[in-house]
């Protein structure tokens, strides 16, 4: 181990915490270990992990401690009995919960003298260690600055605001863009499968339009945040007419239409709420309200 590199101790080795140790240990850190099985972590004490026999003994082995497990329920069942041991220390919460979750980890911690950070992990397991892998954080931008070069040890580290529920609104937010781009996808790939088109022969060209689409989001980004949509390019009410040859083509293959239909009523609210000559950004008007507001 390198002696300039501060300890550092997971809690909770399912597969994700034991990516986390792995990269630790592959990085250098003198890596401490807890399982509430202990056996999951004959791998890592293989590699050079110390075991810890509780989570006592784990947190007062490093001032810097990693809690990856499956919920807040078993992050409190846990960390509440040894919640003295946490004073003076760091607590990276890896857990994914919602920001209100976050929000009352923080104050929790802050009860209990430690100092908090809120983490959100844009990988699977495999991922863990590469740097083009993003790790989301927020909270103490200092604790953060002191923490970074371990925590880079995991990913590329993005420090997203002080405000510790941004990292899994973060989250949240950029699981529904991936659900919905895959979602997108498979249905494009439905529709020219069904002129035997392979998959693999529609994706080449799907994601190099997928990457003209991104450029979209960097002009629409400062319309969206101004409130002015002006439809220089292609309205709401062009799209509407342009969604119908889709539901079309759709319906004569025999394609569940459900997703367009959806994108359609959602663009056809835009245009009742006066953007028909908008931009397509403006469509956002209507996502911001709930459909049952007066």
């Amino acid at each position: 181990m390198h002696s300039d590199r501060p300890a550092v101790t997971v809690i909770g080795l399912g597969s994700m915490g034991s990516a986390l140790a792995a990269a630790f240990l592959e990085r250098g850190y003198e890596t401490t270990v807890w399982n509430r099985s202990a056996q999951r972590a004959q791998p890592l004490v293989d590699r050079g992990a110390r075991l810890a026999a509780t989570p006592e003994e784990a947190i007062a082995a490093s001032p810097l401690t990693i809690a990856c497990v499956l919920d807040y329920e078993a992050l409190y069942a846990v960390l509440d009995p040894v919640a003295d041991s946490l004073a003076g220390k760091v607590l990276v919460n890896l857990t994914s919960g919602s920001p209100e979750q976050a929000h009352e980890a923080d104050a929790w911690a802050r009860s209990h003298a430690a100092e908090y950070l809120d983490g959100a992990i844009m990988t699977t397991p495999p991922g863990v260690g590469s740097p083009e892998m993003m790790f989301l954080y927020s909270g103490s931008h200092a604790v953060f600055e002191a923490h970074r070069p371990a925590l880079a040890s995991l990913g590329d580290t993005l420090h997203l605001g002080t405000d510790p529920g941004l990292a899994s609104l973060y989250d949240a937010a950029l699981l529904g863009l991936m659900w919905s781009t895959m979602t997108g996808w498979l249905y494009g790939t439905a529709l020219v499968g069904a002129e035997k088109t392979p998959a693999t022969d529609f994706t080449p060209v799907a994601i190099r339009w997928l990457t003209a689409v991104a450029g979209f989001l960097t002009i629409y980004a400062p319309q969206v945040d101004a409130g002015r949509y002006p439809g220089d390019d292609a309205t709401v009410d062009v799209q509407i007419a342009a969604i119908d040859h889709l539901i079309h083509a759709a319906a004569a293959r025999g394609i569940d239409n459900a997703l367009p239909e959806l994108l359609k009523s959602t663009m056809e609210r835009a245009g009742a709420a006066g953007h028909g000559s908008d931009s397509y950004a403006s469509v956002i008007e209507v996502l911001k309200k709930r459909t049952d507001d007066k």
